[in-house]
């Protein structure tokens, strides 16, 4: 597969992006920039302002949240809130192998959302039903 075709499938597969055109994830996929991490580096660390998200094109990263792990692959992502809000990374992430990812920072996404109003409103569209979604496990989980 190729590395546009990852990044694209990445996108197509998150909640935020899952109704959108082929080429509105393409639009998307390039305002990214290729970056390389050495096996063992850091990619992000808790506690790092968020500035983007990342695409897994190559190699193996390795999540790590309070004391839990779990692996991205090709495809894999994170990060994708750092696209919309500043808040500080939750998770530290670092390369088990030499990993090739494709970075989006949050800053050239904002612009392009601006270009691009129906992304944005198809976004917005996609976190009113996962909101609606989680109200409704939190309701059914309260009246158990």
């Amino acid at each position: 597969m190729s590395g546009s075709a990852i990044e694209t499938q990445a996108l197509a597969g998150m909640p935020f992006f899952s109704k959108l055109s082929p080429e509105d994830l393409e639009g998307i996929v390039g305002v990214g920039q290729e970056v390389s991490f050495e096996p063992g580096a850091a990619i992000v660390e808790e506690g790092d302002v968020g500035d983007g998200m990342y695409i897994v094109l190559e190699g193996l990263a390795r999540v790590e949240v309070g004391g839990r792990f779990h692996d991205l692959k090709p495809g894999g992502f994170f990060g994708e809130m750092a696209l919309i809000t500043e808040s500080r990374r939750m998770a530290t992430v670092k390369a088990q192998e030499a990993v090739r990812a494709l970075k989006i920072p949050a800053e050239d996404f904002q612009s392009f959302l601006l270009a691009h109003p129906s992304v944005a409103l198809a976004m917005l569209k996609a976190s009113i039903s996962r909101l609606r979604e989680v109200q409704q496990r939190i309701d059914a989980w309260m009246a158990s």
